[in-house]
């Protein structure tokens, strides 16, 4: 059924037009503000691209002064055009200059002109620029002209995607020449040198506009079936994966989403394309979520864009394109779990996200499969082409892209160097750690997936320090059962192999938010309704975990850790609740633990202070570092701004450690650091010195700590910390690294 011819339908088949004319980059903006202009019957239509994520520039116009373009720039959020950008939403009003956030720009000549609609240019959540119309008589514009100048701010986004703009100014540049570094956040440890293979899942919209919405609309319905049918296909394959069967159930709920098909199925019938409607609901739902306020939400933006680019490829026809190469490094905006499975491990030697989270789903992707993944490498897709050499350090979370001889040559020398030293952990992997003046140190290793157990024998851990409980509730779209989670930690102590494992119980809230789970906003989450409060608020959820664990341990010794205990009423409510499930194990004839140890997670300052009965009634206690720091100075640990300005080896924060350990001392309770910085060899020979007795750690780390303990005296680093300290240093660090060269 054709749709009605409307003045928007015009405009947009016109636009197609100057697209298919060959043109420079500067005369193609310069006709498209033109046809706009002309079009919607407007005195200016003028086009504003990001020069660099915060600067704006005017590129082209038609209506203002010609002398402006390339002249003009604005700050992200400055004046109205700013604030389109900034926001991602439109502006429209019949009185700009009375507008909050109106900035006059002199140059421009734009002061005789009072109505203004902008819109975002932006695709896949990328900002690209601002797209602008105005008029001297002032005016709202309508729904239709608002919704026709989106479509024309998409169309110009697929543009700019494809370098149909590059050319004069600097913000149409685009070299992809020079060497690049970019850092980005650790989601999975490890280092990899290859070549660039862009998943980028581009799709070219070359149709925007349809004629008849009846054919667009079966279209699309016939395109949905079959990718339910194909998400239905991987779900079956996963059987026998939990894991992954539990990441694909997550994947199948937004598959077979209804307001999702109906969203698209408005698009078709307001006149675009069925491939255009299913772009344009992409970018909106990613403009959505990624404001949202709920952690679990933007992470789960992965899964979306996902099936919003397979749709796309099965409606155009157009496949990702391209061989993997040998020695392929994924570089992505984002990937969801399906696509990076289809790659499969053998072809992958690291993947290098723009966006993604460390909770992801490909995060646990990339760490069952032990390959470097670093997110939130900002301009990586910009930057990067397919084929350019990439190395990844996911030690530091650093990419070099086209590195030059100098920098390839000391990344192949750390290589070289990683490879040697893993020979050396290899011979020392079953040696007890003992320091050189008689110390015993236990080097424990941090898991949380089935897919983590088997670095247990192979990194010479002895034993479990953590077993992180929450992956498998964030993973899931609702609350697991307890048969299921019994099962699966009963799979944990078997492929431990009698060696301990304390299982931390659920430690949600914060950056960890269960979907199923309603929360209200919460100003500062870290400090908010997470780990124990929620525990001890949901007794539901800790009853069934606790039974769960109880059952799991089939008569074998069970250890149980709380977490974000901050006073020590928490910690003896909590065991409360643990012994009540005992007795009632007892009741119904469950067979229960050989023995129980309960310990509590320290990660507030508060409970370096906390009464002598807390650590008497500990059974043990574990160091919960990463979250005791950010308490301890103030520093989130998510922003780089503020926690790298803060140094483990400060000895006001040793000196805490130091007192808890004293602590533990005086009444007998064995006592832990669990953390990142217990993998840092430099960091965990510190805490050695300080008392501490057991470290845990990820497996990757404990060779490095035990080739350094192993050849250590504490005595020695203990006189060289006291002397730094009575010397009135703010840290250590240099201190005991001079005595470690010195050695």
């Amino acid at each position: 059924m054709p749709a009605p011819d409307t003045e928007s339908r015009k405009l947009l088949r016109r636009l197609q037009a100057v697209m298919a004319e060959a043109a420079a980059g500067q005369e193609r903006l310069d006709r498209i503000t033109g046809l706009v202009s002309e079009s919607m019957g407007t005195d200016v239509c003028s086009i504003y691209l990001h020069r660099d994520p915060e600067t704006l520039e005017l590129c082209a116009t038609t209506g203002l002064n010609p002398e402006a373009v390339h002249v003009t720039r604005m700050r992200l959020g400055e004046g109205l055009v700013g604030r389109v950008a900034r926001k991602r939403r439109p502006v429209n009003t019949a009185d700009a200059p009375a507008t909050k956030g109106f900035r006059y720009m002199p140059e421009t000549g734009e002061e005789v002109f009072t109505s203004f609609l902008g819109v975002p240019v932006q695709r896949l959540g990328e900002r690209l620029g601002v797209l602008v119309v105005q008029s001297k008589e002032p005016r709202e514009y309508s729904d239709d002209e608002v919704y026709a100048l989106e479509v024309v701010a998409m169309v110009l986004a697929e543009m700019a995607e494809l370098g149909a703009f590059v050319g004069e100014g600097e913000a149409l540049a685009a070299p992809h020449a020079a060497q690049v570094l970019l850092r980005g956040v650790i989601a999975q440890e490890g280092a990899a040198e290859g070549v660039v293979h862009l998943h980028d899942p581009r799709v070219v919209i070359s149709r925007p506009v349809a004629e008849d919405a009846e054919a667009e609309t079966a279209r699309l319905r016939e395109a949905v079936d079959r990718l339910r049918l194909k998400v239905d296909d991987m779900l079956s394959s996963a059987e026998g994966d939990s894991e992954q069967a539990e990441v694909f159930e997550a994947f199948r709920m937004f598959a077979h989403s209804r307001s999702w098909l109906r969203r698209m199925e408005a698009g078709i019938e307001a006149g675009l394309s069925a491939e255009a409607a299913v772009e344009k609901e992409q970018t909106a739902a990613r403009a959505r979520m990624e404001q949202a306020g709920d952690a679990y939400l933007r992470d789960r933006l992965a899964d979306l864009d996902d099936l919003s680019n397979r749709l796309l490829r099965m409606l155009t026809g157009q496949g990702r394109g391209g061989v993997v190469p040998e020695g392929a490094v994924l570089v992505a905006r984002n990937v969801g779990p399906g696509e990076l499975l289809e790659y499969g491990q053998a072809k992958l030697r690291a993947i290098v996200l723009e966006d993604g989270a460390v909770g992801s789903h490909a995060a646990i992707v990339a760490r069952a499969w032990a390959i470097p993944l670093i997110v939130q490498a900002r301009g990586v897709v910009q930057e990067a082409l397919s084929g350019d050499p990439i190395l990844v350090d996911g030690e530091q979370g650093i990419v070099h892209l086209r590195p030059d001889e100098r920098v390839r040559d000391a990344f192949r020398e750390k290589l070289a160097m990683q490879a040697d030293a893993q020979t050396r952990y290899a011979a020392i992997r079953d040696t007890k750690c003992r320091t050189r003046d008689g110390h015993r140190i236990e080097l424990m290793m941090n898991a949380g997936l089935m897919a983590d157990l088997p670095s247990l024998p192979s990194s010479g851990a002895e034993g479990v320090g953590l077993f992180r409980t929450e992956l498998q509730f964030l993973v899931r779209n609702q609350m697991p059962r307890r048969s299921d989670l019994a099962a699966l930690y009963k799979r944990v102590m078997d492929a431990a192999g009698g060696l301990p494992v304390t299982f931390r119980t659920l430690d949600i809230g914060s950056d960890k938010v269960l979907p199923y789970m309603k929360r209200d906003h919460e100003p500062n989450p870290a400090l908010g309704w997470r780990a124990i409060r929620v525990g001890l608020d949901k007794r539901g959820v800790m009853r069934m975990q606790l039974q769960a664990l109880l059952r799991a341990a089939e008569g074998r010794p069970l250890r149980v850790m709380f977490p974000f205990i901050a006073q020590m009423e928490e910690f003896l409510e909590a065991r409360a609740h643990l012994t009540r499930e005992m007795h009632r194990e007892t009741s119904l004839r469950h067979v229960l633990p050989e023995t129980v140890e309960v310990g509590a997670m320290v990660e507030t300052p508060s409970m370096a202070f906390a009464p002598r009965r807390f650590y008497q009634e500990a059974e043990f206690i574990s160091i919960g570092g990463n979250d005791l720091k950010q308490f301890f100075f103030a520093a989130d640990r998510e922003n780089e701004r503020v926690r790298r300005r803060y140094d483990t080896l400060n000895v006001s924060f040793l000196t805490l450690i130091e007192q808890i350990v004293a602590r533990c001392e005086e009444t007998g309770t064995p006592v832990s650091f669990c953390g990142e910085d217990a993998g840092r060899p430099v960091e965990a020979l510190c805490f050695a010195a300080m008392g501490l007795r057991c470290l845990s750690m990820r497996p990757a780390s404990i060779g490095p700590v035990k080739h350094i303990l192993l050849r250590s005296d504490l005595s020695e680093v203990r006189a060289v910390i006291a002397k730094a300290r009575e010397a009135g240093e703010q840290s250590v660090r240099d201190a005991v690294m001079e005595y470690l060269r010195a050695r």
